[in-house]
């Protein structure tokens, strides 16, 4: 292939360049959103604007960061063309198939330190390789990579958990003491000391340092302020605390909402400048790598790449065209949304679904805060404890009317000071060319600040601990299977060439593709399939007609587990019999879900509600005892075919199917009645029962005259009695969910 290997490889580049902006943004955008997206404090639609705005400056003014990816980790004069190329293409390859693989998890992770080590493993590969062909001592390594700088950058990446964490809990303290949780009850002159503080960090910081690097924002203003610092500080604090306090008494504007949008356009700002490096720095060094060396008319293996240490201005249309991309993945990315989810649910505040399971390290931590705590208590004086405890003290969340759905996660305050102090430590990385990682930051300042407001309860403290864990946990995988896999990578394409290089390319566009629609089908399959919700009627009659969903929804897929087991058994596969169960599984959870929330639903209901509690509690039991009957048949089935016993015999087989199709049947009917709120076909459903029973004890009594006189395999014997018998179990379940409500919904005082 010669010399034009180096161009398919700056194409190849532009095409994971592109990819690397769609993967990171949809990782990233939760930086910028969560907050927002939590407090519910705006439309959808403006968070979205508000957050393209930012992201359009931002990356317009991200050109001094791309000479990290220059000669932040590696020293370039080291280097020559073709060893250069080869470590950013390990580096792309590498990139966009780790932010790929978290962002299907859900899991957000740090472009930064992705790119970090990724640099520096493919950069440490490439040394060996050289030092190995030359005969040279691996002591020299350090020659070859920048440790100081690669040193400081990992160093500031690490300290940023902590000090993110530390200074996002201290400020939500303050915030909380000064304002509490009835903030929209306090004088206006605190709102709007809050706000013109909180305002004029966010202008300070993003606004002037965010943009000191942009080149149509030099002299001028920034001359002033680099000069008079203190003087511009008072100014905006005194001007945007006038201007707080007009717009919360003539405009009648909470001043919260306002510090929310400027917070989200900051910091959407703050992650172009400071992240874009890490999805087109290295494309963009080796388009000026290959420029250079195509004007020298060097070898590409002699061509030395010390022209990489210069300073050189990134073009602007480069820029504007990322925050194109970048701004069409925020709005059309599903996976951008998909990971928001996990910083939310962990920084909400109160009650919901834990997503993470306690783990012995989180019970530990827990234990031992709670501990440290209580000791802690006893020093601090009395009154001291009894005046904060005050500050801190928030309405019952069990009486609000509000829907879960509608119910934002967190408060207006704790979402402004996410913003403002996320936004603050992220532009003072950019303003000294430091890569920071936004997500570090963003989602430890938020875990600060949730610690600080108590939203971690003793409740829900140990799964909240559980979350932290493992998406540091993430972190951490990330950072080594960054290094390893651009190491490999660069081993690979350096020994194998093009072939290897066009192998690889192709292996990683194939996984994005891949994934897109595995994650597509994932997305339509959630949308066809509702989760259980929980019930938040206050009387019998809304429970009746708002759970007929849950019922609708639980016994479809009651039949479709139960058919999936079947035919499982029918056709001796594993995989079939494994989906089974993990269906099983996940409604299992979802019931076991609605009885731990049982303690919200009663108080959520009128005074007269016993009834209704009466009515809801059999729901729930019946609901389980179905779960466990599936449970059991979807258990025993897999094991069975798992340990390799004999399949059952073709008249086992062959009733099983019967009775699976009457089961079906059965199933569909409730299903519609549930579906349609039917209620008056409840009587002629209820009939069936003893028909149902007697095909199911006709069964019974085949196999057993069959165990008389043919059967000869007692594994199969006590399978097929453990179906008959749960789905006996089974339907017996149903019916008496079916009694119940019928009983409820023929009540003289319902109107149906």
């Amino acid at each position: 292939m010669g010399d034009n290997i180096y161009l398919y490889m700056a194409i190849a580049l532009g095409i994971l360049a592109i990819s690397d902006l769609i993967v990171g943004v949809s990782n990233d955008a939760v930086n910028f959103l969560n907050s927002a997206l939590g407090s519910k404090a705006i439309p959808f639609r403006t968070i979205m604007f508000v957050a393209s705005i930012g992201i359009a400056l931002g990356a317009m003014s991200s050109s001094g960061m791309m000479e990290v990816a220059r000669k932040g980790i590696f020293n370039p004069s080291e280097f020559v063309f073709a060893e250069i190329m080869i470590i950013f293409m390990a580096v792309m390859i590498t990139d966009v198939l780790i932010l790929d693989f978290f962002n299907t998890l859900g899991m957000p992770t740090s472009t930064t330190v992705s790119i970090v080590f990724e640099l520096l493993g493919a950069a440490v590969a490439v040394s060996l390789l050289k030092m190995l062909e030359s005969g040279d001592s691996i002591v020299n390594l350090d020659t070859y990579i920048n440790t100081s700088k690669a040193t400081e950058i990992i160093l500031g990446i690490l300290l940023s958990v902590l000090i993110a964490f530390s200074i996002g809990a201290v400020v939500q303290f303050l915030a909380r003491v000064f304002l509490t949780f009835d903030f929209h009850k306090k004088p206006s002159w605190k709102s709007s000391l809050f706000g013109g503080i909180a305002i004029t960090a966010i202008i300070y910081f993003i606004l002037i340092k965010g943009l000191k690097s942009a080149s149509f924002f030099e002299g001028g203003i920034l001359d002033f302020v680099g000069e008079q610092t203190s003087l511009f500080l008072i100014i905006n604090i005194v001007l945007w605390s006038l201007v707080s306090w007009g717009t919360i008494k003539l405009a009648k504007i909470s001043i919260y909402k306002l510090v929310i949008i400027f917070g989200t356009f900051a910091l959407a700002m703050a992650f172009a400048g400071n992240d874009l490096v890490n999805f087109i720095g290295v494309p963009i060094a080796a388009l000026q790598s290959l420029q250079a060396w195509q004007a020298s008319g060097v070898a590409a293996d002699s061509y030395s790449m010390e022209g990489l240490a210069a300073a050189v201005q990134t073009p602007t249309y480069l820029l504007l065209l990322s925050g194109i991309i970048m701004i069409l993945t925020l709005w059309f990315s599903t996976k951008a949304l998909f990971v928001t989810e996990t910083e939310i649910n962990l920084a909400r505040e109160g009650e919901g679904e834990e997503r993470f399971k306690p783990n012995f390290l989180s019970r530990h931590i827990v234990r031992l805060s709670v501990l440290a705590i209580e000791n802690l208590s006893v020093i601090q004086p009395q009154s001291m404890r009894k005046a904060i405890g005050k500050r801190f003290e928030k309405a019952s969340p069990y009486t609000s009317r509000i829907k879960s759905k509608d119910r934002p996660a967190f408060d207006m305050v704790r979402a402004s000071v996410n913003l403002m102090v996320a936004s603050v430590l992220i532009s003072i990385a950019t303003s000294m060319k430091l890569p920071l990682s936004t997500t570090y930051v963003t989602f430890m300042v938020a875990m600060g600040t949730s610690l600080s407001d108590r939203a971690w309860g003793s409740d829900s403290a140990v799964y909240r601990v559980a979350g932290v864990l493992n998406v540091i946990g993430g972190w951490f995988f990330t950072a080594i299977s960054a290094f390893l896999g651009a190491a490999i990578v660069a081993f690979l394409i350096f020994k194998g060439g093009f072939w290897a290089l066009t192998a690889l390319f192709v292996f990683a566009i194939f996984i994005l593709i891949r994934n897109y629609f595995s994650h597509k089908k994932r997305s339509r399959d959630l949308k066809e399939e509702f989760k259980l919700r929980r019930a938040e009627s206050q009387n019998i009659q809304g429970l009746v007609a708002e759970s007929s969903e849950n019922i609708s929804n639980a016994i479809r897929r009651a039949n479709k587990i139960y058919m999936a087991n079947t035919e499982g058994l029918i056709k001796h596969d594993l995989n079939l019999l494994k989906k089974s169960t993990k269906g099983i599984r996940k409604l299992d959870n979802e019931v076991e879900n609605l009885r731990d929330s049982i303690f919200y639903f009663i108080k959520n209901l009128n005074e007269s509600g016993e009834g209704t509690t009466d009515f809801y509690l059999q729901i729930l039991r019946y609901l389980q005892d179905i779960t466990q009957s599936l449970e059991q048949i979807s258990k025993a089935s897999y094991k069975h075919v798992n340990n390799n016993h004999k399949k059952l015999r073709f008249s086992q087989l062959k009733d099983l199917k019967e009775t699976d199709n009457f089961v079906s049947d059965f199933f569909q009917s409730v299903e519609k009645i549930f579906e349609e709120e039917n209620f008056a076909e409840l009587t002629d459903t209820l009939v069936k029962q003893e028909a149902l029973m007697r095909k199911i004890d006709e069964k019974i009594r085949r196999q057993i005259d069959r165990t008389r006189e043919t059967e000869n395999s007692p594994k199969n014997t006590a399978l097929y009695f453990n179906i008959l018998q749960e789905t006996k179990d089974l339907l017996e379940s149903t019916f008496k969910l079916l009694e119940t409500y019928e009983l409820h919904t023929n009540k003289k005082d319902l109107d149906f």
